[in-house]
């Protein structure tokens, strides 16, 4: 069976690595009594994964890690052991129970949420996030780790709205379509005519499609 949960990332854990956050999380279930799942082989570790890298930086509501056990565990005590093993900047927000054979939760990512706060140059970046959102194009510039590409920011870009102070964006979070804040707010800047300002970014939720193609958070797919 696998564990599935969900939990928050806040304050100065906002600046820990995605490979930290892997450590981090294993010491954290070597302290529970849940009958984790070990790997075989010489290094035995807990058969764990976490569902979309998120930028060091960047805090966020909803985080998704999946963990496997041997046997049935009651959902209360899942939901409590994890909540005493991390700190308050990892709050546990839900788990579920799915069978082995589930697909993995990263490969279930089609789509995140968030929202970006702008520390200045607001009402520019908000004027040129409408004019944004009424293209067909805008092209920018992806670093991937075998170079520089160029990519339609716009057809990446599934959603953004202006509204409160802040910009809620929904962006293509796949293996072959991806497209994080930073090149969307470097996109709006240009457009802008404005240097890029510093900024609070928060994710807000992983989304996959269900049976009928509407977008729901990865762990109730």
């Amino acid at each position: 069976m696998k564990l599935i949960y969900v939990y928050s990332k806040k304050g100065r854990l906002r600046f820990v690595s995605h490979l930290e956050l892997q450590r981090f999380l294993l010491r954290a279930l070597n302290r529970t009594d849940l009958p984790i799942t070990f790997s075989q082989g010489f290094n035995p570790h807990p058969l764990l994964s976490i569902a979309g890298a998120l930028a060091m930086g960047y805090e966020s509501d909803y985080e998704v890690f999946e963990v496997r056990v041997d046997g049935e565990v009651q959902r209360e005590h899942a939901l409590q052991t994890m909540q005493s093993a991390l700190p308050q900047e990892m709050h546990v927000l839900d788990v579920v129970s799915r069978p082995d054979n589930h697909p993995a939760m990263m490969s279930l990512v089609q789509m995140a949420d968030y929202e970006i706060v702008p520390l200045r140059e607001q009402d520019a970046l908000f004027a040129a996030a409408e004019a944004f959102w009424s293209m067909d194009s805008c092209m920018g510039i992806r670093k991937t780790k075998s170079g520089e590409r160029e990519v339609d920011v716009r057809q990446l870009c599934k959603g953004l709205k202006a509204e409160n102070g802040l910009l809620r964006a929904r962006l293509m979070l796949t293996e072959r379509d991806t497209l994080k804040p930073d090149l969307l707010m470097a996109t709006l800047c240009k457009l802008a005519g404005i240097e890029v300002p510093s900024l609070r970014v928060c994710r807000k939720g992983l989304l996959g499609a269900d049976a009928q193609g509407q977008m729901q958070l990865i762990h109730l797919l």
